[in-house]
């Protein structure tokens, strides 16, 4: 049973991510230190989340590969329930908050890099791992959608999990900020009440617009390569 590209691919991307993960753990920041240490970060909690998922992905392809032509009904079933959950985790968490975490990150560094990177933390993240947690998860979950397909839930279950993955985050920045005065994020300092409503209501709408956008895309690629396929088995005109 030979491993193809795409198995040994997702492999070496739950490596790089296992590897981001410990190297930033070692890191000896001061706001490791403080209230929900590294969970407060959103680009952390993405780190995880995609790390979880490609474990899934290799977890499925290992399953796939042991249960190919043995004609067991029982673990068919449960490689069916790990695929479902490997879709569910790209639909509804690994795409949506793996490009926000990129877009809106590089967005505001690009505008005022103080108020969400501070020079401060060159002295202790490299500029490679700094890349690893904010720029290289938007090809390897892209690379994700085009080597296999994904069976999105129903668009109903899928807005709704992530409008609560989103309004929980929010609620959590907004205790962190409850028990320790400061706001996880230093640009949340620099604007009034009114100002960070509008951004949480923002942040959210914009992460259901990414839930769509993966659903679109994830439609597009597939019916674009079905209808190759179904293409190349036309039989030739005379």
């Amino acid at each position: 049973m030979a491993l193809v590209p795409c198995q040994v691919l997702r492999v070496a991307i739950l490596l790089s991510y296992c590897s981001i993960l410990c190297n930033y753990k070692a890191i000896e920041m001061p706001s490791h230190q403080t209230y929900g240490g590294s969970w407060k970060f959103l680009t952390f909690i993405d780190l995880v989340i995609q790390a979880v998922f490609f474990g899934i992905c290799v977890l499925t392809d290992l399953s796939s590969l042991l249960t190919r032509g043995s004609g067991n009904q029982e673990q068919e079933r449960q490689l069916k329930k790990l695929i479902s959950l490997r879709d569910w985790m790209l639909a509804v968490l690994a795409f949506p908050v793996g490009v926000f975490v990129v877009a809106v990150f590089w967005i505001i560094y690009a505008c005022d890099r103080e108020m969400i990177y501070p020079k401060l933390l060159d002295n202790f993240i490299p500029g490679w791992l700094n890349h690893g947690m904010h720029t290289t998860v938007l090809p390897f979950i892209l690379i994700e959608m085009r080597t296999s397909h994904h069976q999105y839930p129903s668009r109903s279950c899928g807005l709704t999990a992530i409008c609560t993955f989103s309004v929980g985050y929010i609620l959590w920045v907004c205790w962190v900020h409850h028990v320790t005065g400061m706001w996880v994020y230093p640009f949340l300092e620099h604007i009034g009440q009114g100002a960070r409503i509008i951004f949480f209501g923002s942040t959210t709408i914009l992460m259901n617009f990414l839930y769509l956008l993966g659903e679109v895309l994830n439609n597009y690629i597939w019916d674009t390569q079905k209808s190759m396929e179904e293409e190349k088995e036309k039989p030739k005109l005379e």
